[in-house]
């Protein structure tokens, strides 16, 4: 494959009471605590309480040279490869976490569901589409 590079920068940090990726939950929808996204200021406008949003981060303590895992860690499971799977340890470490907003305050937004562990890097936010919702 062609040696190319893309720059990507940060948007934010996780603020997690999560700070070992071995406590943190599989799925941000079992059993992850309340969680902040500080944002960096210039990019916090146009989100409001009660909106899901998909956050894409970028999973800093993941192993990157990592292809094939057992899924969710469980070891009488097959072993399969990293791309059918959603395992942090990948070669490219981008997480994808539906969240929703309970709170902002200034640059700094409430989000519930989101298994990420203090100090991640957040690379984006997305607004959720439904049918009806406008692109």
């Amino acid at each position: 494959m062609p040696s190319e590079t893309y720059d990507v920068r940060p948007i934010g940090r996780v603020r997690s009471p999560l700070t070992d990726p071995a406590d943190a939950p599989k799925q941000g929808d079992e059993g992850a605590p309340p969680t902040e996204i500080v944002l960096d200021p210039e990019v916090a406008a146009g989100l409001r309480p009660g909106d899901e949003v998909l956050v894409f981060t970028w999973l800093h303590r993941a192993d990157r040279e990592v292809l094939a895992v057992h899924p969710r860690g469980d070891r009488t499971r097959p072993v399969t490869g990293v791309f059918a799977t959603r395992a942090p340890h990948r070669p490219n470490p981008i997480g994808l976490h539906r969240v929703t907003i309970a709170d902002i305050d200034g640059a700094t937004l409430t989000v519930h569901g989101l298994e990420a562990i203090d100090g991640t890097p957040v690379l984006d936010l997305k607004p959720v589409l439904g049918p009806t919702a406008e692109r």
